[in-house]
């Protein structure tokens, strides 16, 4: 009796549920707790809760619960069907464990929560589970989540891809920069990828979407452009992406005039790839000196560097006027600067500047998708890569999608 009453204060089960015996196995290391339920007039429907009468009984399942004195702990019940005038026979809900479950609620629980700080292989050891059994545990963590998420203003969004495995397999990826949390995801990264994103949203939420920070990917643009009204004047190309653009050019400029210099016996070139990328004030003093000859040396690089950080200026303007005055002496500049590469980027932003020059209404950057994205990679490496996609996609809306994951029980 008193091991009895021990366990259903232990599991806080409650009436008309009641613990009718406990079992020690200690070859196994497992205590079997078996549940039974006092005789009742009624029982709520799972889908209405309307009070309905006894159908039967479900044959004997089991839910494994927390380990209790380093033993397994599990649950023995068979779970009453009802018969309900609306939706029919249900197995009525059980107050330890959500529906089609083989755990208790509190076991998911722990396991969501080691999850978030280790892979499904070391979570699955610990626990005693398959992988399987604990990749379940997370998609079913993950479609709770998404079934509780509401449809919340997201007036600032970030659309990036992110590689699934080389081969250039990708995945699009549509972000909430004001919440920093995954929204969607959608294979590939054509236009019909970001297409269904527009229709998971409500029109309210459509309405109040005020940008979208970008890469300067067409099928990106397309799709904002047809599904979104007024998405030309909301589309912002991110700076940091520009800013590749831009880096890039300067390091091949670099690497085809060092191969020059190199040949003349000129190595001053050599080995300072990072250094065009990094901002000045970064660098240790000594650094610094070298680098400030370099890039007043009158060297080819040294040009192309000082376009760049020039370039990159105009992103500190506050109004649209004198911005485009900046930008056209700039482009006037880099297009006369025989450095092939630069006149490249050059053109390329010119071309684009429509949806460059958004920024100063915005102020608006991709940066919180490249935090969420250095998430993803952690989470990435840590798993050692995925069998297939959907496992991806499930482990990333898991850590990075900032749903409400746990069992209601």
């Amino acid at each position: 009796m008193q091991d009895r009453e021990l366990y259903r204060q232990i599991l806080g089960i409650p009436a008309p549920w009641f613990v009718a015996r406990v079992e020690l196995n200690l070859e196994r290391g497992e205590v079997h707790v078996y549940l039974d339920h006092q005789e009742m007039a009624s029982w709520k429907c799972a889908a209405c809760e309307t009070g309905c009468r006894l159908y039967d009984r479900q044959p004997e399942r089991q839910w494994r619960h927390l380990d209790r004195c380093q033993y397994q702990t599990i649950l023995h019940a068979k779970p009453p069907r009802t018969e309900c005038r609306e939706h029919g026979i249900r197995v009525t809900r059980l107050p330890w464990a959500e529906p089609s479950s083989r755990f208790t609620a509190l076991f998911e629980r722990l396991a969501i929560d080691w999850l978030h700080a280790a892979s499904q292989k070391a979570v699955a050891e610990r626990l005693g589970l398959s992988w399987d059994e604990i990749h379940g545990i997370m998609e079913r963590a993950v479609e709770r989540g998404l079934g509780r998420r509401k449809a919340e203003p997201v007036p600032r969004l970030g659309v990036d891809e992110k590689a699934f495995r080389k081969g250039h397999k990708y995945f699009t990826l549509v972000n909430d920069l004001t919440a920093h949390r995954v929204l969607y995801i959608a294979e590939d990264r054509r236009q019909e990828s970001l297409d269904g994103f527009w229709e998971t949203l409500t029109e309210e939420q459509r309405a109040g979407i005020e940008a979208v920070a970008m890469d300067m990917w067409d099928p990106y643009v397309n799709s904002v452009r047809t599904n979104l009204e007024g998405g030309e004047g909301k589309i912002v190309f991110d700076k940091f992406h520009i800013a590749k653009h831009l880096g890039d050019a300067v390091d091949k400029i670099r690497r085809r005039e060092n191969r020059t210099l190199k040949a003349a016996g000129d190595d001053r070139l050599t080995g300072t790839r990072y250094d065009w990328l990094r901002n000045p004030t970064a660098m240790e003093t000594k650094d610094r000196k070298e680098f400030d000859e370099l890039r007043k040396s009158g060297l080819k690089t040294a040009r192309a560097w000082l376009l760049k950080e020039t370039a990159m200026a105009f992103f500190d303007y506050r109004y649209e006027r004198p911005a485009r005055k900046h930008f056209r002496w700039w482009h006037s500049w880099a297009v006369r600067s025989r450095l092939a590469p630069m006149i490249g980027v050059a053109r390329m932003l010119k071309r684009r500047f429509d949806n460059i020059v958004t920024y100063l209404k915005h102020r608006l950057t991709n940066a919180a998708s490249e935090s969420i994205n250095a998430k993803i990679q952690w989470v990435k490496y840590t798993a050692r890569g995925f069998r297939n996609k959907k496992n991806f996609q499930t482990a990333i809306l898991f850590h990075c999608g900032a749903l409400d994951l746990a069992p209601s029980h």
